[in-house]
């Protein structure tokens, strides 16, 4: 008998994509006919991958679910299931709440849905992993979990503590994906500076950094979700010397008041983060750092908003994300209620990110007339999208290049010259194949 088809609706963070890719490849070898984050017609069965980080995330999840239980209820689709974080958290409530759904899987259950679905799997493997990224780049998780105790964030309270995964296992699924075309690894944790510790008894992200630059295939390396207190020195010479890995860093500062950062449970005050920021520049002077700021924390005043927009004018971010704060349940900071009004959050994000703006069509109005290695992403209209090292997928700038010019090829890389530049997009020319 036929499989019947199945939709993999997945929400939140890269995390999510990867335990979703996980999942579908196990899936396919069951004989399932998979696909990703497509329309109610496209499948009897539908797998949605919840966020439950924070107040805006979970109410996607939730607004996701309903509309396709209501799917269900008109006969769309077949069966329901819901697992991720969101399930995670909050299964009881929501298995009372929406009984149309057909079952509920926390975050370290995949193998149940696997089983749920009448596989006969036995344990999952990255061998069967299944990228839903264009087949170019890819995102490898080095570690699930969290050890950290920020005050404000619930992640160790939905997915436990920091397991970093064996060097060499992750060596071989590098390896597998560049074999299948990946040549951008994008390297993702909840904090992976903090990889190894557990297992090793110390921190190994340089060494596993140093190893994947040993795959031929893979021509960038990107790092994200890097943690600002104790930064590993050694990090920002493996950086600095191996060309393979991109000029980039995404390291989430939250703030930049010693208050609220004391409060926060950082571990980090002010002076140590404007030296460090002074270290990658020293050591790396063309970084791209990309960061996120959180504004309506219970104890931010005026004073240290303030503070905040300083930080911003002075460092200029090359990438900033500014989030309101959300208080979460089971959280120390959420003992400290949520005095700040919604709209005092909303006025100071927009006034960070006015300020980013600025600086962004700055740093972008300077790139004219220089030229970067730009990766292919896809054609768009009358343009091939790329982006340059300095810009990872989904999030930051894209380089637009008229598609009358050349017949380029997604998954290629180009010298483009940049000719125009607005605040998060520039404009280019190939001036040489590579």
């Amino acid at each position: 008998m036929k499989k019947k088809r199945i939709n993999i609706v997945t929400l939140g963070c890269s995390k999510n994509i990867v335990d979703s890719e996980y999942l579908s490849g196990h899936l396919l070898n069951a004989n399932y006919t998979l696909s990703f984050d497509s329309p109610l017609d496209n499948a009897e069965i539908i797998i949605i991958n919840t966020c439950g980080f924070i107040g805006d995330a979970k109410e996607e999840s939730i607004d996701t679910i309903l509309r396709f239980a209501e799917a269900k209820k008109k006969g769309e689709i077949e069966k329901l299931i819901v697992c991720g974080c969101l399930s995670q958290r909050y299964k009881e409530e929501l298995q009372n709440e929406i009984p149309d759904v057909d079952a509920f899987f926390g975050v370290h259950e995949w193998l149940d849905i696997i089983k749920y679905l009448d596989s006969n799997a036995s344990s999952l493997t990255y061998k069967k992993r299944k990228i839903s990224t264009p087949s170019h780049y890819a995102y490898l998780k080095i570690a699930e979990g969290c050890n950290r105790s920020c005050s404000y964030c619930a992640i160790p309270l939905i997915r436990g503590e920091h397991i970093s995964k064996p060097l060499e296992e992750l060596l071989a699924e590098a390896g597998q994906l560049a074999d299948n075309g990946v040549k951008e690894l994008l390297l993702i944790a909840q904090d992976t500076t903090f990889y190894g510790l557990d297992i090793y008894g110390k921190r190994r992200l340089g060494d596993l950094l140093k190893g994947l630059t040993t795959i031929k295939k893979l021509e960038w390396i990107r790092l994200h979700y890097t943690f600002p207190t104790n930064f590993p020195v050694d990090l920002i010479e493996v950086i600095r010397d191996y060309p393979t890995i991109c000029k980039y860093i995404d390291i989430p500062f939250q703030h930049i008041s010693t208050n609220v950062l004391k409060s926060m449970k950082r571990g980090i005050d002010k002076q140590q983060t404007y030296e460090l920021i002074q270290k990658f520049r020293e050591e790396i002077p063309a970084i791209a750092l990309r960061s996120t700021l959180i504004v309506g924390y219970p104890n931010e005043t005026e004073k240290e908003f303030e503070e905040l927009k300083e930080f911003v004018r002075q460092v200029r971010f090359d990438r900033l994300g500014v989030f309101q704060y959300s208080p979460e349940e089971g959280t120390p900071a959420f003992t400290l209620g949520d005095p700040v009004p919604d709209e005092t959050k909303q006025f100071r994000a927009d006034e960070l990110m006015n300020i980013q703006q600025q600086i962004s069509w700055e740093i972008n109005q300077a790139k004219i007339g220089k030229t970067f290695k730009t990766i292919i992403d896809r054609k768009e209209n009358e343009f091939w999208i790329g982006r340059t090292e300095f810009d990872s997928p989904e999030i930051d700038n894209e380089v637009l290049i008229p598609s009358h010019q050349n017949d380029l090829k997604i998954g290629s890389f180009y010298h483009t010259e940049i000719q125009q530049a607005e605040e998060y997009d520039l404009y280019g020319v190939i001036n040489n194949l590579l």
